[in-house]
């Protein structure tokens, strides 16, 4: 979820499945207060259709929950997040995947709204260095 909506690990704990509305993931950022719809189509409609097809104990408001229907906190997402790096043995952190995501749109148009960012230059700040040159 973080990787194709470009948010902050704490906004993509707080996605509830009433903020899936018209076609669109609402959201409101923690950090800057930005209020964005990210379309829900493609790979995060896939991924939302599994969250939601997940066999579970219970389910909460809230796409992100453990076993027992309970939102995750911080700490389990850091935990499992960790289990998973480890396990696939690849070294990166948690917040590269929001940089991640903002290149991966390959138009910084598109990448500045989806951070939430109010200027194009902050946009360009965060994802120069993720930046490579092919050869």
């Amino acid at each position: 979820m973080a990787l194709l909506t470009g948010q902050r690990p704490a906004d993509v704990l707080k996605f509830k499945r009433s903020d899936i509305r018209d076609g669109a993931l609402w959201i409101v950022q923690n950090k800057t207060g930005a209020r964005l719809g990210i379309e829900v189509t493609g790979e995060l409609a896939a991924v939302i259709t599994k969250i939601n097809d997940r066999p579970r104990r219970a389910i909460s408001a809230y796409l992100i929950q453990d076993e027992n229907g309970q939102p995750l906190t911080q700490g389990a997402l850091r935990s499992r997040f960790d289990q998973a790096r480890t396990l696939a043995k690849v070294d990166f952190q948690f917040r590269d995947i929001r940089a991640k995501a903002a290149t991966g749109t390959g138009d910084l148009a598109h990448s500045q709204p989806l951070l939430g960012h109010k200027n194009r230059d902050m946009t360009e700040h965060y994802i120069r260095a993720r930046r490579s040159t092919q050869v």
